[in-house]
């Protein structure tokens, strides 16, 4: 897992230098006021599309942003996710739907092209899923291993996450590579039977609170 994200890392720097590396530097007058008019730009994640034919996650996520200002935008996140979890006892999946409604602020930008440069921001989100705990492990008797099964379930999960990434734009296209990490704190899910949720869609895997996403974009601006 960590060969993987270096990999990631190390090839997303590559593709934003090599796409950014003859843009000028110079600097426009911050006395330009910029009007908003209709725009859109809309994304969907290669990366995590990939991995999923060789992983036991699918996981299929878009965006929609549009610049409100001069450095803001506004952006919409809609997924869908499918995960197991099997580790330490616990033999669990869920599938569902996910959507994430947030902003962020360019920290700089490239003064020919206002859609390049790096970038934060931060996302409220919601995942409405099913999921199935064929095993759930519980002391017995003897405090032997012993595990229970339960039925599927609706279920729902909300969380807060921060944004911190980069957006190039590929060459002189409408396309742009947009790449960002996503920590996660899930503030409140619902629970099966006081059961803590292993798997949340569009959250991740995991059995703390925190977590961390990434996701490796390729995006076309209307």
């Amino acid at each position: 897992m960590r060969t993987r994200s270096i990999f990631i890392c190390v090839f997303s720097l590559f593709c934003i230098s090599v796409f950014s590396q003859d843009k000028a530097v110079e600097k426009k007058s911050d006395s330009i006021k910029w009007k908003y008019t209709p725009n859109f730009t809309i994304g969907a994640d290669v990366l995590n599309l990939s991995i999923g034919l060789f992983g036991d996650r699918k996981l299929f996520q878009g965006f929609i942003s549009s610049r409100i200002n001069k450095r803001t935008h506004a952006v919409i996140d809609l997924g869908y996710d499918k995960n197991i979890y099997q580790k330490n006892g616990y033999d669990a999946k869920a599938d569902g739907m996910f959507a994430k409604l947030g902003a962020f602020y360019m920290l700089s930008m490239d003064p020919e092209n206002a859609l390049n440069g790096f970038y934060a921001g931060g996302k409220l989100a919601g995942s409405f899923y099913t999921q199935e705990y064929m095993a759930v492990p519980v002391k017995g008797m003897y405090s032997e291993g012993v595990t229970l099964a339960f039925d599927p379930s609706t279920q729902s999960s909300y969380w807060i996450e921060a944004m911190l990434g980069a957006r190039v734009q590929v060459f002189d296209s409408n396309f742009f590579i947009d790449v960002n990490v996503q920590p996660r704190y899930l503030a409140y899910t619902t629970k099966q039977d006081e059961i803590e949720p292993m798997i949340v869609p569009g959250f991740g895997r995991s059995s703390g609170k925190f977590t961390m996403g990434f996701s490796w974009n390729i995006a076309y601006k209307f």
